[in-house]
């Protein structure tokens, strides 16, 4: 079956958005892929395929899924066929994307000082106190340049009418920035030429953005600052990620123990004696950074590390204590933010969120159990979800239980439908469902946005979960320049 058979006999889902297809009709920003695509031989498209897979195998591009006893890493799947949008609809994201940022990072130095947004009652004082990540050790202290958050990702789905929601924020350690990189070098590999027919935005900046945002935190203004990049170690199930951005960005990749504290000044060990640290851009959750103040049987932090960052000796990104503002609870209020701190109306919508504290919102939420996704509110990665269509009468029986003892730790939201791409899926181009995870930089400049992202895909026939750890695979993104 040659390319224009497959596109042919590609069947959307009823009543769901296609990415490609609007009817009968292939949307313009994918004209040239289906022109491009249509002339290649079924074998030919085949074996790009399978050269996708083995470029992935062989630099070593995986992740890690702590729950599988079969192994420990397992390689990204990833499907060849693009995922496109106009620049129009890149345009109204980014835009969405900025304010967004601009708010929570507002949030977050208030919460940490002022905390005007409580006084003023817009957000309750009790969803603060009660939420696992507000760390009070850093109340008080002065971040460079009020940034709170200098690496995000935000997780946007379209709906069935074409509209863009934010699902979630990413502010503490967002990964998958790697795979998007390396999704687009594939991409050139197995279709070169193709990314020019198209006008497709480039990307491979992204790297060289977050080594100036990250020089540009340093607590002295000086030329050449130490950047270190602060990894828990090969089983992290990002691991593959911290060496290939400490690579790309030429900084030393570095565990706790390569670090000391002496004097409230961070040094690196090096073959040449100790190295002051200036900026640590870490991958490792608040909760192990110092043993000192947090969890003191941390392996994998630095003694000391926090009276470094009280004194401005060293700058943290991203910085210690954003898991208050992308709490699943806490995400309810941003649109609030936005109008408190901005004076704006959101750009982009939230999805429809439940509190379960509330006990209108738990009735209605136990009635429509079969229409709702329930999340616990401090987990990521799609583990603690029930999805109500989906589960058996004895989960949502749990799950009921679970929420009448601790109704702050769960939210519920609709089920929407997301939208569709073609995926090429045992030689035949089949529709599924995916999301967006577009990275943002957020520097003393301003916030730079390199245009795409990571399209997750949830491979699974059917399936609305695409988390890598869930079964998940990813897409190249393209924004096209019609």
């Amino acid at each position: 079956m040659d390319g224009h058979q497959l596109f042919e006999q590609y069947k959307t889902y009823p009543g769901t958005w296609d990415e490609m297809c609007t009817g009968n009709h292939i949307r313009p920003q994918y004209r040239q892929v289906f022109s491009d695509i249509s002339q290649l031989p079924g074998e030919i498209l085949q074996q790009k395929d399978k050269l996708a897979g083995e470029l992935f195998m062989n630099q070593g591009i995986t992740f890690t899924v702590y729950s599988d006893d079969a192994g420990i890493e397992r390689i990204f799947p990833f499907d060849i066929i693009p995922r496109i949008l106009t620049a129009n609809e890149w345009d109204h994201i980014q835009q969405g994307i900025t304010q967004r940022l601009r708010a929570l990072n507002l949030f977050l130095k208030d919460i940490y000082s002022q905390q005007q947004i409580i006084k003023d009652k817009i957000i309750p004082a009790e969803l603060i106190a009660t939420c696992p990540h507000y760390t009070r050790e850093v109340f008080g202290v002065n971040v460079p340049h009020d940034l709170y958050v200098h690496i995000s990702g935000i997780d946007l789905i379209r709906g069935q009418d074409g509209t863009f929601y934010i699902l979630e924020d990413n502010l503490r350690t967002p990964s998958g920035v790697s795979y998007m990189l390396e999704n687009r070098e594939v991409i050139k590999r197995i279709f070169p030429g193709m990314l020019a027919d198209s006008r497709v935005r480039m990307i491979n900046n992204y790297p060289l953005l977050l080594s100036e945002i990250l020089s540009g935190l340093a607590p002295q203004q000086m030329v050449t600052p130490t950047v270190v990049l602060l990894t828990p170690g090969i089983f992290n199930s990002a691991y593959f990620e911290h060496t290939f951005l400490a690579r790309q960005m030429g900084v030393p990749l570095v565990e706790g123990r390569d670090l000391l504290v002496d004097n409230h000044k961070v040094y690196m060990k090096t073959t040449a004696g100790l190295q002051q640290v200036h900026v640590i851009y870490r991958r490792i959750d608040d909760d192990f950074l110092d043993p000192l103040v947090f969890r003191p049987d941390s392996a994998l932090g630095i003694p000391g590390l926090m009276s470094a960052y009280r004194k401005g000796n060293v700058a943290i990104a991203n910085a210690v204590g954003n898991g208050v503002a992308d709490d699943k609870a806490v995400y309810a209020y941003v649109p609030a933010m936005i109008r408190y701190y901005l004076n704006e109306e959101p750009v982009l919508p939230n999805v429809p969120t439940y509190s379960l504290e509330d006990d209108e919102a738990r009735e209605y939420v136990f009635k429509n159990m079969e229409n709702m996704v329930i999340k616990r509110t401090n987990q990521s990665g799609g583990y603690g979800m029930v999805m109500g269509n989906k589960a058996s009468e004895k989960e949502l029986a749990e799950v009921k239980k679970a929420i009448r003892e601790t109704p702050r730790e769960f939210i519920a939201q609709p089920i929407i439908k997301l939208s569709t791409v073609p995926c090429l899926i045992d030689g035949k181009l089949q529709p599924r469902h995916v999301d967006l995870r577009p990275y943002a930089l957020c520097g003393p400049n301003g916030i730079r946005i390199v245009p795409g992202g990571l399209t997750r895909v949830a491979l699974r026939e059917g399936s609305l979960v695409v988390n890598s750890s869930q079964g998940g695979g990813s897409k190249d993104t393209w924004v096209v320049d019609l």
